[in-house]
């Protein structure tokens, strides 16, 4: 195990039925996506749930008995307005608080979800989850959706960017930006992001712009996301987004995949336009030596408290 400093906080003892948190896809000091959990809600009803959403302001996540055959536990996942299918940061960070706690120690685990089944492996090596994602599943848009969408986000007069609804699990949609700093620059209009997602049948926009190469050579690709109707108006770290932009990307040939043996690490970096930088880390999820089934990700949590 990693040792720990006093920026990683020592971690709760077990406690089951009540409430912790942790930090999932830190990418800088403050950073990451705060997930409130209970690793045993067997006790509580649809309605509690909701109401640690709404009283934490965070996606939250409750562990249950499966029902699914194969699986070992069930998640079910909040925001503040409403219950979620799948939620990529709860699931990496309560599987590994669970790991923390000694309650799973194999390579693999399977997770059951309302989107379905989720795997999940343990990387020794970092101390980090992987989770599973599908195949991507994309719809380009209209030319007169993408004039609405760039009316909602701001975006200077005549930028309209290409844009892609995109879904491994939830519908996201995908506005390439120029470059890192229009991206940062987006001011959107809040008032109206509910109706508009709603009107392209998507649960939230997520716009991106490539950022070049890490020191080895990896991809990096910038990114923001503004929720449909969550109760908050940006994340800072988004799962499922990112895993639908890789295989967006993947898909057009953007970032390289690698093969089995050589698989190409892209990190998706959000969060940093409001001051929470996270690092969400996608590679193929590969079927044969250069055949691709979706994609894992992962990305460093922290124990944290809110």
């Amino acid at each position: 195990m990693t040792e720990r400093t006093s920026t990683f906080p020592e971690p709760p003892l077990p406690a089951l039925g009540v409430l912790n948190t942790v930090n999932v896809f830190v990418g800088g000091p403050g950073g990451g996506n705060p997930v409130p959990f209970v690793a045993d809600a067997s006790a509580m009803t649809s309605d509690e749930m909701l109401a640690i959403a709404k009283s934490t302001g965070h996606e939250s996540a409750f562990v249950l008995a499966p029902v699914a055959s194969g699986a070992s536990w069930r998640m079910r996942f909040f925001v503040p307005k409403h219950e979620m299918e799948m939620c990529g940061h709860a699931t990496v960070g309560t599987l590994w608080a669970l790991r923390q706690w000694g309650l799973w120690d194999g390579a693999t685990i399977c997770v059951e979800t309302l989107s379905g089944l989720v795997d999940a492996i343990w990387d020794a090596g970092v101390s980090r989850v992987w989770i599973s994602q599908p195949a991507v599943q994309r719809e380009t848009l209209t030319e007169e959706q993408r004039r609405g969408i760039a009316e909602v986000l701001g975006l200077p007069p005549g930028l309209v960017p290409v844009m892609t609804n995109a879904s491994t699990s939830r519908i996201k949609t995908l506005i390439e930006m120029p470059d890192v700093a229009s991206l940062n620059a987006i001011s959107p209009d809040f008032t109206a992001m509910e109706a508009l997602c709603a009107s392209i049948g998507s649960t939230g926009l997520y716009p991106f712009a490539m950022a070049g190469h890490d020191d080895e050579g990896q991809p990096i690709v910038a990114a923001r996301q503004f929720p449909k109707s969550s109760g908050y108006p940006e994340d800072a770290a988004t799962g499922i987004a990112a895993a639908a932009l890789w295989g967006h990307l993947a898909a057009t040939g953007a970032v390289s995949v690698g093969t089995s043996s050589s698989p190409v690490m892209c990190t998706i970096r959000q969060g940093e336009a409001m001051g929470r930088p996270s690092a969400i880390e996608v590679r193929a999820r590969f079927s044969g030596a250069t055949s691709t089934a979706g994609c894992w990700l992962s990305g460093l949590v922290t124990w944290d408290s809110l």
